[in-house]
């Protein structure tokens, strides 16, 4: 998920978006511990999602209060 994309979703959005890719991550972690993940550099880039979304989350939590 591009940064672009991060910003047009909604705060509701936003947390089901960073629940569901912090799931994806668990799995991810599990498969290759496991010896069963197919590609390793999916691992990264569901990190990456992980921090531009809390980062678009902390953003708007800060605006919220300089307003």
């Amino acid at each position: 998920m591009k940064a672009k994309e991060v910003r047009a979703l909604s705060d509701e959005e936003l947390i089901k978006q960073v629940e569901t890719a912090q799931k994806e991550y668990f799995d991810l972690r599990f498969s290759a511990a496991t010896k069963q993940l197919k590609n390793h550099r999916d691992i990264p880039n569901v990190k990456k999602t992980i921090a531009r979304i809390k980062t678009e989350i902390r953003q708007r939590q800060l605006e919220k209060r300089q307003v």
